[in-house]
Parts: structure tokens; sequence; C-alpha cells
């Protein structure tokens, strides 16, 4: 496999979904039937061939995004199985960045679950083609119809079934396209037995059959004629398949397949699918680049050009920083010279050691790599997520990662005072591996802090930590990160007027005044600064550095809220007069008034603590309803709505962080073990 196919035969795709869907359990049957694995690991006995950290495999879910290679019908798909997870989602975001395609897996009980809904959002910021596989449904409570119906409403697009299961499901499902009963048979399901299917059961399918034409038929004008004069001969498969691939890439239709992949059913259409309806590296849309001179340029896939790369991880392998590339154009050898674009217009020369393919934790050592393909690369020093990787003579910058921030907070330190130099190195690992993660310190108590997205994703740099880094540290209390902003609209000003004796013995006087005034914005605004001030004297006009000082006083002065000194968030300040006194009013002088104007504000406007808020789903059996949604009103939680399915009823909230911790263990507990909950940051605002 590591002769680079050519780039029409290739398919870049993720698995994604919410915790517990099955992706894990999909992508080691697609390794199974594909040849790559010679048995199927399952993620209950912690032998999954993806889930190689030990966390994964002691926790039962998936951490990192893991990348492998398997060929299928002549192509080559190049597969990242992502976590589920919310406190890992950043894994999710440089996944989908840098892939063409994806297969959301979804729970054939529960339907969209809200993580469902934060991956989708992902893919659709990247416009990815994706196919749905509605999985688990030999669990008693499943419905196919009603998780495409959540697909619907809950994501807003057009679901379109491809293959579907009868009522009574028994592990076959009846091909839409075809015309076909596909079972799936032997020990491990490898044995598809393709059969046509009979006139009563395919009468029962008609309505879905019709409901796919119809879909494909939009794309295909031809097709369309056929479909509607509703006469024999039918349309033929391969240009229903042709239609409906056109309608999957622009995004108009997403085809959507039935199974169980515990159960080992229903994939090998999955995987046929993803080579008929999802694109190549060619097939997408070219990248968008800016370059130093401020100009666009668009990079396209092909094999001849400059370099351009996108590194969306780093990796320490057997200790040893690793990074993982995606080539956008161009080709790339062991010992090139590689650039990286930074602030500034700077430039960062680097040279590649070794490139690899990589499945899972195996790694494979290649001569060359080209664009299209998603490679690691040793010897990278600096490169970190997001970094461009550029040929010498041709620097760019390709779209960046968005990495977001965290919402909690533990104070850590070594058990062993001596272990203190080890901690940090070990620190700086890990947050070059995921820029979710922050170590800060706390000014006011000198503690260390690392931030997370979540209590598991604490937990779990604090188990790697000790096994990775051989490092045994102290924890404080998990610390819930805030911000502030004001409550109302203030206008105030201050006259700065000091003497300060410089070295030689002589007295500075500085002098300056400033009126500001600030008001409130709505959550989620951001922080805006109008520094354009009448000047006094009247007719007055400010210098460069004066205009400079002004703008810098303004933002010196919203570096801490007024309540609990968090960052402030959604608040405006204007700066609306200064008054200068000649020689006095220095440009620092000017800086030092505005600073302390915007201070005396925002005590005055009064201030709020604005707390996390996650979006949160709780589900429990029906019997525990009214115990449950009693608990969550008494943590202040906004009941949404609750959706029941069988036996177990959805309830969706909105809820402040600091009073979900622990949360789980409570549930629980109400719920004799049944109970289980997500939750998703939402926004900051009071709670």
């Amino acid at each position: 496999m590591s002769q680079a196919p050519h780039l029409a035969r290739v398919r870049n795709i993720g698995i994604a979904a919410h915790v517990d869907a099955g992706k894990t359990t999909l992508t080691e049957r697609m390794l199974y039937y594909a040849g790559v694995s010679h048995k199927i690991g399952e993620v209950h006995e912690g032998a999954a061939h993806m889930d190689y950290m030990v966390e994964e495999q002691q926790h039962g879910i998936t951490i990192t995004a893991a990348v492998t290679r398997l060929p299928w019908r002549e192509h080559l798909i190049q597969l990242i199985d992502t976590p589920g997870h919310v406190d890992f989602t950043i894994e999710v975001e440089r996944s989908m960045r840098v892939l063409d395609g994806c297969v959301i897996v979804l729970d054939g009980v529960r339907g969209v679950e809200p993580q469902t809904e934060t991956v989708w959002r992902q893919r659709t910021k990247f416009r990815l083609p994706a196919l749905f596989f509605i999985n688990k449904l030999d669990r008693p409570g499943a419905d196919f119809a009603r998780a495409l119906a959540t697909v619907q409403k809950r994501l807003g697009v057009e679901p379109i079934a491809v293959t579907v299961p009868l009522p009574d499901y028994d592990g076959a499902v009846i091909h839409l396209i075809d015309k076909t009963r596909w079972r799936f048979a032997g020990e491990r399901g490898e044995q598809v037995e393709i059969t046509p299917c009979d006139a009563a059961t395919w009468e029962r399918m008609r309505p879905w059959r019709e409901n796919l034409l119809l879909a494909a038929a939009e794309r295909d004008e031809a097709l369309a004629e056929v479909v509607l004069a509703e006469q024999e001969p039918e349309p033929e498969p391969e240009a229903v398949w042709a239609a409906l691939r056109q309608a999957t890439l622009t995004g108009q239709v997403y085809p959507c397949f039935a199974g169980s992949a515990l159960r080992n059913q229903g994939v090998q259409p999955v995987m046929d699918s993803v080579i008929r309806l999802l694109p190549s590296p060619t097939e997408r849309p070219p990248s968008r680049a800016h370059r130093l001179d401020g100009n666009e340029e668009e990079v396209a896939m092909v094999a001849d050009g400059p370099l351009a790369a996108l590194a969306f991880k780093v990796q320490m392998w057997e200790g040893r920083r690793h990074v993982f590339a995606r080539l956008y154009r161009g080709t790339l050898k062991p010992g090139d010279e590689v650039v990286i674009p930074g602030p500034q217009g700077t430039l960062r020369q680097e040279r590649v050691a070794r490139l690899f393919e990589v499945d899972a934790h195996h790694r494979a050592r290649l001569e060359e790599t080209t664009a299209g393909q998603i490679v690691l690369i040793a010897g990278l020093r600096w490169a970190t997520t997001g970094d461009t990787l550029c040929a010498p003579g041709h620097p760019l910058w390709l779209e960046r990662i968005e990495t977001r921030e965290p919402v909690l907070g533990l104070a850590i330190e070594p058990q062993s005072s001596g272990d203190e130099e080890k901690l940090l190195e070990a620190l700086d690992k890990l947050q070059q591996e995921d820029p979710t993660l922050r170590v800060e310190e706390d000014q006011e108590t000198g503690q260390r802090v690392l931030r997370g997205m979540g209590e598991l994703h604490l937990q779990i740099a604090g188990e790697r930590l000790q096994r990775e880094f051989n490092v045994h540290i102290r924890v404080g209390q998990p610390d819930v990160v805030t911000r502030e902003t004001i409550e109302g609209t203030a206008e105030t000003d201050s006259l700065f007027h000091r003497l300060i004796e410089q070295p030689d013995g002589k007295k500075l006087e500085m002098k300056a005044w400033a009126k500001v005034a600030v008001e409130p914005l709505q959550r989620g605004a951001g922080v805006t600064v109008i520094a354009e001030p009448k000047a006094c004297p009247a007719g007055m006009e400010l210098s460069l550095s004066q205009r400079e000082a002004v703008a810098g006083g303004a933002e010196d002065g919203l570096a801490n809220g007024p309540m609990t000194g968090a960052p402030l968030q959604d608040v405006t300040v204007r700066v609306l007069e200064v008054e200068l006194f000649g020689a006095l009013s220095s440009p620092q002088a000017l800086r030092i008034a505005v600073a302390e104007a915007v201070r005396k504000a925002l005590l005055r406007a009064g201030g709020l603590v604005l707390r996390p808020i996650m979006t949160t789903e709780v589900v429990v059996p029906e019997s525990d309803v009214g115990t449950v949604m009693g608990d969550l009103q008494a943590r202040r939680a906004v009941i949404r709505d609750t959706t029941t399915l069988g036996e177990m009823t959805m309830i969706h909230c909105d809820c402040a962080l600091d009073r979900l911790l622990g949360y789980i263990t409570d549930l629980r507990g109400m719920t004799r073990g049944r109970g289980q909950f997500t939750m998703t940051f939402d926004r900051f605002d009071v709670g």
C-alpha cells in the first residue's frame, strides 16, 4: 500500500458521531472486510484496532483521531476515526478540515444526538459531502424511519434512504437502487448474499424507492423524464447512481444506510457507497490561500506545482515529535526543505527527516508523498496545528484550524518537588498535541492550573502524565472558567496628574484628561473599542502616537472585569473626549488617563459574572423523569423540551457548567445506574 494510487481512486473520509453511536465498531468492520486486519477488535473488550491508546482501551471510548488506510473495489480509502465525546471535539474539527467527505453514524434508537449536531456544524463549516449510517437497528426500540426524521428535523437536511431494513429487522437490508436483498452470512458477516427482492417485499419498499428516485432526478433531466413518466422500463441503476452522486457532492441530499455494525450487518453497502458517492480529492473545490503580498491564491489538488500542505495534528510517537499533514499541492520527499509562514510575514525553515503512511499506531516508511495524501512527518521541530508547509520559494497560508477556549481548570502540582522540571516538559508536549489544553499560572495563588474542555478531558491528561511521562500529580478542585460583562451603561472621566521623580533627581510632570462611555452588548458580541475622541483645546488634532495611546489605554482598561478580574466580553467602549495640557500630555499620560476612565466606567456600570452554559441532554427511564427534572430545576437548568423514545426519555436543557460537576454520579444514583447525559459548551451567560 506504499504505492500512491491515482487521485481519482482515493477517498479521504472521516467517521464521526455522538459518543457510543458505533463509529469505531463500524471502522473495525471496514478494516476487516477490506482485508487489512485479520480479526475484529471490539471496543467493549478494549481490543479495537483504532483505539490503541491505553486510556481508550480502559475507558472504552475514542480519545484521539486515528488515521488508517484500506483498499476497496480497486480504490484506496484513507480514513480517520474521530472521537465522539465533546471534550475531544478539537480532534473532529481538525480532522474535518483535511477530509473530502464523511460518514455520520447514528444510533437507531436515538437518532440525532447533541454531539451529532456539533459534528454536523463542523462538517457544514467545511462543506463536506456526507453519508449517514443508521446503526444498532438490532436493538429494541430502534426505528429507521424515526432516525431519518430526526435528521430532517434537527439537522435541517434531506436524508435519502439507499438501504432499508424490513420492519421485522432480521439483519438483512433492501438495496433500493439495485432492487436486491442483502444478507450478511459467515462468522463475521463477510459473506454477502445478494438476491433479487421478492414482489411482496418490494411493494412495501415502493415509497422509499420513489423518494430516492425523485431526489436523484432533481439533478438529471434525462432521469427526471423517466421517473416522472412512471412507465417501464424503470431507470437503469447506473443512471440513478450517477444522479445521486451529483446530488450528494453538491449537498442537496444525504444518502442513508441501515445496519448493525456490532452484528456485522449492512457495512459493505456503506463501503461501496463511499467509493460511488463521495468525492475524490480532485473533485473538491480548490482551497483558498493567502500570499505574503496580501493577495489570494487558489490551490488546486495537483501533484505538479509548489508544495502546499496543512499540518493538522502534532503527535508524540515513541517520545519523538511527529506531525500529521495533508498535501494539497505538489510532492514531498524525505530531506526536502519547507517553510512555515508566521506572524508579520516571518518565515521559519524546517527539513523533513522521514515520511510515513499510518495505520492506527503502525507506521510504514514512504519515499515520496503527493497531493491528496495524509501522511506523518518526522523531523519538524516547530510546526503546530494549523500551520502551512510550503515550498521555500512560494510561501502562503491555507485556512487555519480554529481551536476552542477551555472552560474548566484544575490546580496541579507534582507529588515530588524533584519532578517540577519533568512536569513542565510533559505539559509542554501535551499542549503541542492538544491545542485545547492550556497551562496557566494563577497570579493570586501562584498555583499552576491545567485548563481543558471538561472533567474527562482533564482526567485523561492526568492519566497520560502518569503513564507516558511517569509524573505523578496532585490536583485541586475543578475551577470553572468565567467571563465578565457589565450590567448597564455608564459615562465617566478621569484626570491623570502626577510628578514622577527621575533617576537624575529631576521631576517629570504628566497630565491628561479623558472621558469615556461603556455599554453592554448582546451575548457573544465580543469587545468593541471606538477611539475617536474630540480633543481639547478646540480644533486640536491628535498625533498618530496620541491616537495609538488612546486606543491602547482603552484596551488596558478592558484587561480585567470589575467583579472578579475575569476577561471581559460583550462590551463597547467609546472614548468621547480627551484634554491635552501641552508638553505635559505625553502619549503615556494620555494612555493612563484613558485606562483609568475606562476602569471607573466599568465599576459604575456594574459587573456581571458569566458562566459557561452547556447545552445538555439527559437520557433517563420514563419512571425517573420526575425525580431527574426536579433535580435539574434545583440546579437552575432551563428545560427546553423532552422527547420519549420507547422506555427512555430525553430531557433537553441549558445549565451552567459549575452546577453539573460530578452530575453523572448523582444521575446514576437517581436512575439506578441507567441514566446518562452529554453536554456541549454553548455560550458564556448569566446562569
